[in-house]
């Protein structure tokens, strides 16, 4: 186990947003968190990345109490993490956003781009290798696709140093294909021994690649399990549907 959540609540005004949600992420594992619309899903990851702090609850990351801690102690603990949004700066290059990512003297945009930096021009080819972006180092990010804006957005989290990568609906707006070559980059991720987090709402995609999935509806947990068990919970179906 490499984060243990439990009894995590969030209220905005009088809206529960969490309640008293409880789960636990293996390591090594690609685990799926997905529920409908409002079930929580983004807000649990915004409270494990240090977004925002929980009302009740503790998250512990290995062995670490993380439940009060800042979004930038987190992820220099190594939790990195994608957003639902792709946040990239229009008008920097694949290699500065790569660079920047890799970047562990500071965390100021600046230093990280100053002369004197690490030749890391080799790693961040492994990296964009790794996830398929067949771009020149100097694109800028506007000019790139949506898709393309996606891989790097995934290369810039692989970047930085982590123990877990979480991902906020990584294939959502991007075409079949490259829905597959993501699918594929994660799972040769995992077999690397990457943990990996993921929200999706593409419900093929979670099955066929998650090992175990996590069902929110109304801000707690409702099924987790296999796909197998998931898939057979006659109260997923009723929380999709509202049968």
């Amino acid at each position: 186990m490499i984060l243990d959540i439990k009894n995590i609540t969030v209220a905005f005004g009088g809206i529960v947003a969490l309640n008293k949600c409880s789960c636990k992420i293996q390591k090594s594992k690609i685990t799926a968190i997905i529920g409908p619309n409002g079930s929580g899903k983004s807000t649990l990851f915004n409270v494990i990345s240090g977004l925002i702090p929980p009302d009740e609850g503790s998250i512990r990351f290995e062995h670490t109490d993380i439940t009060k801690n800042k979004e930038h102690k987190i992820a220099r603990l190594g939790i990195s993490r994608t957003f639902q949004d792709v946040r990239l700066f229009k008008n920097l290059s694949i290699k500065d956003h790569l660079e920047i990512a890799m970047s562990t003297s500071d965390e100021k945009l600046l230093p990280s781009l100053k002369d004197g930096k690490p030749d890391n021009t080799k790693e961040i080819h492994h990296l964009l290798g790794l996830v398929g972006l067949k771009k020149p180092l100097n694109t800028v990010a506007i000019e790139l696709s949506y898709g393309q804006r996606k891989l790097l957005d995934l290369a810039v989290a692989l970047a930085k140093p982590h123990s877990v990568i979480m991902l906020d609906e990584p294939v959502a707006g991007v075409n079949p294909q490259l829905r597959k070559d993501i699918k594929e980059v994660l799972r040769k991720l995992n077999k690397q021994g990457e943990t990996i987090l993921v929200i999706e709402h593409d419900m093929n995609f979670v099955m066929d690649l998650a090992e175990h999935i996590i069902v929110m509806d109304e801000g707690k947990v409702l099924v987790e399990g296999t796909p197998e068990k998931v898939r057979k919970d006659k109260r997923v179906l009723e929380a999709y549907l509202g049968e």
